[in-house]
């Protein structure tokens, strides 16, 4: 590949947007895939994409289209962006159109409700294995909007073959976007998901007015219990403390445009969920992805070593009043702050 190479986009929401507006300005001709109809004609007649990053011009580079076939085969490397739920039907449409020149960037971050697996396990369930080594994980400290403003961003570009990781970092960095490079796919994926449940939590905490010093609590603990089941689940400890651990985590949930953190803010003032997800277009990945963390947590044998995200599934699932949840955290029983495993 040179430096510039045909991009497909799979994904019509914001963060897919804003990374195919970045892939456009990073000299790359770039055709974005989406469902709506709307979005792809508002990218093409009025070059802004309306519903879900509106405010942003799209390079001359950048076309949108409905034809997800048509998508696939013009790209050389493919930067899947489907919500968790999604992506292994999108995904095993495109299948039969991938070539061997093909690589394949996952930017989606979550685990699979109801066979529990992480995206990485979605994606080679539903592809070759001959294709298993072209695909890489993008994650990271990253809000759509920023990379839009062309803010300086990091993130982290996870890969089996180390080559192929850093092909991608090559393709993608440019002044305003730095791409690190890892072989720890688990650690990356663990950390992209379990994030979201975290800033729900953190959001509560805001608002229901706890202050700062339950912020930093709730994070500093929540980057204990990913680990905890990162490690189980085969990662390496030093990945979560890095930008797709503590990085995503701190962003999501301190900062004021991450999706789960709002969802948070508005149960703790007294919003039914219901109520929350009913009023918004944009998806909040932590509120599905609460429950099948706890089943994962359960299956990995450290559900009693996960109670943040235990808690945040009684409340969204189960009902739970979220003060009753918040002051059973605390009434736990005392414990040293690290235990080695």
């Amino acid at each position: 590949m040179g430096s510039q190479v045909h991009v497909g986009v799979i994904g019509g929401g914001a963060w897919g947007t804003a990374l195919a507006i970045h892939a456009a300005r990073a000299g790359h001709d770039v055709v974005m895939w989406a469902r709506e109809a709307q979005v792809v004609n508002d990218i093409n007649d009025s070059r802004e994409n309306k519903i879900f990053l509106p405010g942003f011009e799209v390079p001359s580079r950048l076309s949108a289209t409905t034809d997800l076939q048509a998508c696939v085969t013009h790209a050389q490397l493919l930067l899947t962006v489907t919500p968790t739920p999604y992506v292994s039907s999108v995904v095993g449409q495109c299948a039969p159109w991938l070539r061997e020149d093909h690589i394949l960037v996952s930017c989606s971050k979550g685990i699979e409700n109801n066979s529990l697996e992480l995206v990485s396990e979605i994606l080679e369930r539903n592809l070759p294995t001959r294709f298993h080594s072209q695909i890489a994980y993008l994650s990271g400290p990253s809000f759509a909007k920023e990379v839009a403003l062309q803010h300086p961003t990091a993130v982290t570009v996870a890969s089996y073959l180390p080559g192929l990781g850093h092909k991608v970092q090559q393709l993608l960095s440019t002044n305003r976007f730095r791409c690190y490079t890892t072989r720890d796919v688990v650690g990356v994926e663990m950390g992209g998901a379990l994030k979201n449940v975290m800033a729900i939590c953190t959001g509560a905490a805001d608002g229901l007015g706890f202050g700062y010093n339950a912020r930093a609590g709730l994070i500093t603990r929540g980057l204990g219990e990913i680990s905890r089941m990162a490690v189980r689940k085969g990662a390496n400890p030093l990945t979560l403390q890095g930008l797709a651990g503590m990085g995503d985590l701190v962003l999501t949930c301190t900062g004021e445009l991450s999706r789960n953190r709002s969802v948070g803010k508005r149960l703790g003032a007294g919003e039914t969920l219901d109520e929350i997800l009913a009023s918004t277009v944009t998806v909040a990945e932590g509120v599905l992805t609460s429950r099948s963390a706890w089943q994962l947590a359960q299956k990995l044998g450290v559900a009693a070593q996960v109670p943040i995200i235990e808690g945040a599934y009684r409340v969204l699932w189960e009902g739970q009043d979220l003060m009753d949840a918040l002051e059973a955290l605390m009434a736990r029983p005392l414990k040293d702050e690290w235990v080695p495993q």
